[in-house]
């Protein structure tokens, strides 16, 4: 007979998270605090009650389903519990009793609308920032109970300065530096709604005396970090090192749990973290990546640059900086700086083009592929924003990964990579992204897939097996 497992949180704020009384908790901090495990241990706290209905969001449907995602992180944990899965017409679970945990999404603000009539006793947001405040609000219209258990909300969250979240719980932050404040640690809180204005009070009666006809809600903040965690940590040792590989903004996130952080001038690259070299050295392998803009300056404007950065990347992973081209100008001149750069490298040096979004993008991603006939030429079409993009390169910067070659190009490429995000123009910064996306994610199948629909249009010559 099998060994019994006993189920239960970890000691510290995953178990504070689960005996907290308040009736919207929020359990946030760094990356790998627990925080998903905890708000699945807490929706199964009422398996045994018949009718008891939880439910768990996620921003969209395959944030909830996907390898790695709540969901299959509730086939380690639910069966134990006698729970049973089903997949349609939502992800559930159902357990002896009755009693029902389902997983949904808000994809779309009107997405809300989708659970009308739902009646939900335990209502869970997992990675709340994800979410507008207006849906939160909305599905506390939801959250209510026939089944004898008071109704409430749990949420978890990692920090983001730019979110509702982070005015939401402001009293458990300190201001100035972002970091909770360790005596009001699940403490609760009770506010009321008068007018969309939040009103705040240390207990109920005070709110009652002012509001006497709106009925006040407890909230509380528990912050966690990955040292909460050691069951994480001691099966995955080297996490730790992922989170202080991050760059300077995503690691004070994610690690130090920091709410005030944001995006910010010298943040994600600084000069003093590249060493230099006087000249290439030999055996690297090289690509130049092509940020386009195709504006002329004019004494009027001041349009973006056009940016080629040729990145290498040696047998230890080390990368080298050996050159950047700039121009302002219109397409002709811009095809034909691309073109002759092309030339100059050679065709041992691979190219990357962005590809922009709609027909036109791809129309003309296809035409330099012909113009590049010959070349090694790599289209990607870029995701996600600018910053998002940038930090793996800021991580290897930070590290002392990127090596800088002296040349006359140095100051304005350093200069403007320093000024990134907050300067005007990005483009080196998105120039210098797109060569590390190069050597990080190979998409020379696209590229072959788009050479072979041009050869089969007889747009461009077979080339000799």
């Amino acid at each position: 007979m099998a060994e019994r497992q006993i189920i239960k949180p970890q000691p510290g704020p995953q178990e504070e998270f689960l005996k907290t009384s308040a009736d919207i908790a929020i359990y946030g901090g760094s990356a790998g605090g627990g925080k998903s495990w905890a708000i699945l241990l807490e929706a199964m706290r009422h398996r045994a009650v018949k009718g008891f209905s939880g439910l768990i969001f996620r921003k969209n449907m395959t944030q909830v389903t996907a390898p790695g995602s709540i969901w299959e992180q509730t086939g380690k944990l639910y069966p134990q519990a006698g729970g049973k899965p089903r997949l349609s017409p939502a992800p559930c679970w159902t357990f002896p009793s009755g009693a029902k945990i389902t997983f949904g999404h808000l994809e779309t603000e009107n997405t809300v609308y989708n659970w009308m009539g739902a009646e939900l006793a335990m209502l869970g947001f997992d990675e709340l920032t994800h979410f507008s405040q207006a849906q939160f609000f909305y599905m506390l219209s939801r959250n209510r109970s026939t089944c004898g258990v008071r109704p409430y909300v749990r949420a978890t969250c990692n920090p983001d300065a730019d979110s509702w979240v982070a005015s939401f719980i402001s009293w458990w932050i300190y201001q100035g530096t972002g970091k909770p404040i360790e005596e009001r640690a699940g403490k609760l809180r009770w506010f009321v709604r008068a007018q969309d204005a939040f009103v705040w009070a240390d207990h109920p009666s005070e709110l009652a005396s002012l509001y006497p006809d709106i009925p006040a809600k407890s909230v509380t903040f528990i912050p966690a970090t990955l040292d909460d965690n050691p069951a994480l940590t001691e099966q995955d040792p080297g996490y730790k090192a992922n989170l202080m590989a991050l760059s300077t903004v995503e690691r004070e996130r994610l690690l130090n749990g920091n709410w005030k952080i944001r995006p910010a001038a010298g943040l994600y690259f600084k000069r003093e973290w590249c060493p230099f070299l006087d000249a290439e050295p030999a055996g690297i392998k090289w690509a130049r990546y092509w940020d386009m803009a195709a504006t002329p300056k004019t004494d009027s404007n001041d349009p973006d640059w056009t940016i080629g950065v040729k990145l290498g990347q040696d047998s230890e992973g080390r990368y080298y900086v050996g050159d950047v081209r700039r121009l302002r100008g219109a397409p002709r001149e811009v095809e034909d700086a691309i073109t002759n750069t092309a030339a100059a490298d050679g065709k041992a040096v691979r190219i990357g083009l962005p590809q922009d979004p709609g027909q036109a993008g791809k129309a003309l991603a296809a035409y330099y592929v012909r113009k590049l006939d010959g070349y090694s030429v790599t289209v990607t079409i870029e995701s996600g924003d600018k910053i998002t993009r940038f930090g793996p390169t800021s991580s290897q910067a930070r590290a002392g990964n990127i090596v800088i070659i002296r040349g006359s190009w140095n100051e304005e490429f350093l200069s403007s990579l320093e000024g990134f995000p907050e300067a005007k123009h990005d483009d080196d910064a998105d120039a210098l992204g797109g060569a590390h996306r190069m050597f990080e994610n190979r998409t020379d199948g696209m590229i072959e897939h788009l050479r072979r629909q041009l050869e089969a249009q007889g747009r461009l010559p077979k080339q000799q097996e």
